[in-house]
């Protein structure tokens, strides 16, 4: 008799696991919901919506984007963390939600190395350090010549507490012995909209947002946080030739699905995106950007996440960030 129930249960389990294989062979079978952590019109919304036309059509489902800011991307993460891991909601997060805010935030309602999936690594983008068009600052020598003569005199935008632009803004103050104000925002667009109205000094933040005004002269780039110059503004120096050695910060961008998403739904949208960043539009989208493209596997992205935790680790608790 109870050999008669084991092999019950083994035929059980195994019409069952062949119903969820085929399920997620025969995923999308409807729309998939991509949350993006941050505000409509920040870098990660612009990424998110032209990656998620590719995704459309190689899955052959619409992919809907669900704008989910606050929190330094933690309200959208955490949304994605508890959904149900059946490959309908996805997450295209930034460096924050899927590394560095759990080294920050006590009450961190999720862990991203235990309750998300990696699928691809989406690309870098670095920080850029940024003033206003007028004023005494020009060049990042100049910043901190005047931050040391006029201590807490200037203040610089972040795009929220945590995220990494907050961390280097952190980093250049520890790194260069001095203070500035701080404010913090939702996003880039409302930091940019205070800097050209002269309502702050300072920005540092994902380079993106930023390409534009720069270029026409109506922001100032005093250096970009990356070991080589961004072909889109020749003129703005590394902060290792504006004075800082081995000054580097990237935001990155990921994909990633709630822990227990089928493989095959994994592999599916990691093939697509690898598509996507082989593509003449994923090239002219990101070298606008200044986002350097990315791709790879599951895996890779699973040790570059690892490495990026053990580089920040130190700086974040050595500057004592905590929410």
């Amino acid at each position: 008799m109870q050999k008669a129930t084991v092999t019950l249960l083994s035929i059980a389990a195994a019409i069952i696991g062949g119903l969820t294989q085929g399920a997620a062979q025969e995923w999308p079978t409807r729309p998939v919901t991509m949350v993006v952590p941050f505000t409509s019109g920040t870098t990660s919304d612009v990424v998110a919506r032209a990656l998620v036309d590719h995704l459309s059509k190689a899955v052959g489902k619409p992919i809907i984007i669900d704008n989910r800011g606050g929190a330094g991307g933690n309200i959208g993460a955490g949304m994605v963390a508890k959904a149900k891991p059946d490959g309908y909601t996805i997450l295209l997060a930034t460096t924050g939600p899927a590394a560095t805010n759990k080294l920050m935030y006590r009450d961190l309602a999720f862990d991203p190395q235990r309750d998300f999936s990696n699928i691809v690594l989406v690309g870098k983008a670095p920080v850029i350090i940024v003033a206003k068009a007028t004023g005494p600052i020009d060049s990042l020598k100049s910043l901190i010549d005047y931050a040391k003569a006029n201590p807490d005199k200037l203040t610089a935008g972040f795009p929220g507490n945590g995220t990494l632009g907050h961390i280097t803004g952190k980093l250049l103050q520890e790194r260069s012995q001095i203070k500035f104000g701080e404010t913090q925002y939702r996003g880039s667009t409302p930091i940019i909209t205070d800097l050209l109205g002269g309502h702050i000094d300072l920005a540092m933040d994902s380079m993106a947002a930023y390409v534009a005004n720069v270029r026409e002269g109506k922001l100032r780039g005093l250096a970009i946080a990356s070991s080589k110059r961004f072909a889109g503004l020749p003129d703005v120096l590394t902060a290792s030739e504006g004075g800082l050695p081995g000054f580097e910060a990237s935001v990155w961008y990921a994909l990633l699905a709630p822990t227990g998403t089928p493989p095959q739904v994994i592999a599916k949208l990691n093939g697509a995106t690898n598509e996507f960043l082989k593509t003449p539009q994923a090239k002219e989208v990101f070298e606008n950007l200044g986002i350097d493209v990315g791709g790879g596997s599951p895996d890779d992205l699973k040790a570059f996440t690892a490495t990026e935790i053990e580089k920040w680790a130190p700086i974040i608790k050595g500057a004592k960030i905590e929410f």
